[in-house]
């Protein structure tokens, strides 16, 4: 079995290669969907061979994952850049969860391939996790803090846990979004009402 290589331990040509890999498989996704990510037409038009496309991901899910960690990594960007303003944490963690949903909503495909592999558990992921890590150091003031790392979270606290749930509610919504059967408009009023109460004790 392949085994996918440690971002931390690549060179900077193998960290390259990575993004360059990522970047192709998004577009590809952009034009067609999921369906149109195939690895080896990733590899094709990445420029590399299927075998080393393999070595960075094991599987088209850890493809799928890495490039909507990288719609993550751009989310955290903007927050730390320009931080939620509410008055309120309820406020504050709807705002994040607000940006989170359109950001993805951008690329509906790759929205219903994350929640698939939240739900389905296909392959091991933090994502949910990373959400939750952001809607608490916002909810709490403590975003500056942490510098976005996240190391000092206790994640048994009962605020986390909350925020947690929350975040729960949210992958619940974005589904109904996915199926048509809510718009943003909705899950902004549905967060709203989740949040105020989850999180009445921050």
């Amino acid at each position: 079995m392949a085994v996918q290589a440690p971002i931390g331990t690549m060179s900077r040509s193998q960290t390259q290669r990575r993004k360059r890999i990522v970047q192709t498989a998004a577009a590809l996704a952009v034009r067609g969907g999921v369906e149109a990510m195939q690895m080896r037409s990733v590899a094709e038009r990445a420029g590399v061979a299927l075998g080393t496309l393999y070595r960075y991901f094991p599987s088209k899910m850890d493809l799928v994952v890495a490039v909507v960690t990288e719609e993550l990594d751009l989310l955290e960007g903007g927050i730390v850049r320009r931080p939620p303003t509410a008055d309120t944490p309820a406020g504050r963690a709807v705002d994040v969860l607000l940006r989170a949903t359109r950001g993805l909503m951008r690329e509906p495909e790759l929205a219903d391939a994350l929640v698939r592999s939240l739900i389905m558990a296909e392959v091991k992921i933090e994502l949910d996790s990373r959400i939750t890590d952001l809607v608490w150091r916002v909810a709490t003031g403590s975003l500056a803090a942490e510098n976005g790392e996240g190391d000092d979270i206790d994640r048994d606290d009962v605020g986390y846990v909350l925020a947690g749930s929350l975040t729960s509610v949210w992958i619940f919504e974005l589904v109904e979004i996915l199926k048509g059967r809510r718009d943003v408009d909705e899950v902004e009023r549905r967060l709203h009402i989740a949040a105020e109460r989850l999180l009445v004790s921050f």
